[in-house]
């Protein structure tokens, strides 16, 4: 019975650790991605010239299906790819951007 008891309170205390541990790596990726977003906000309402003097040529480039042209950057961190979009309107102006996998 004894050892029963101790099995649970192991189980428990191990349980406890890892989801700790989960949300403390869930709370560093959110500050992660907060700061990628910030960083590529800065482009909103610039010229897509701008994007590509910080930026570079990008990877990709081409028209959506709204009629906008959209800029695709492509790099890898750590074995991860990551891909910035950037959409830029008729008058050359960044309008959005979707970032996967990047931090």
């Amino acid at each position: 019975m004894l050892m029963h008891k101790f099995r649970i309170i192991f189980i428990t205390i191990i349980l406890s650790i890892t989801i700790a541990g989960c949300q403390t790596v869930k709370e560093k990726t959110d500050k992660i991605v907060e700061k990628e977003n910030e960083k590529l906000s800065e482009f909103i309402g610039k010229s897509a010239s701008k994007l590509q003097m910080e930026l570079g040529k990008p990877d990709e480039d081409f028209t959506n299906s709204k009629g906008n042209f959209e800029f695709v950057y492509n790099t890898k961190k750590y074995l991860i790819p990551c891909e910035r979009r950037f959409e830029i309107n008729s008058e050359n102006i960044v309008v959005g951007f979707v970032s996967n996998g990047c931090f």
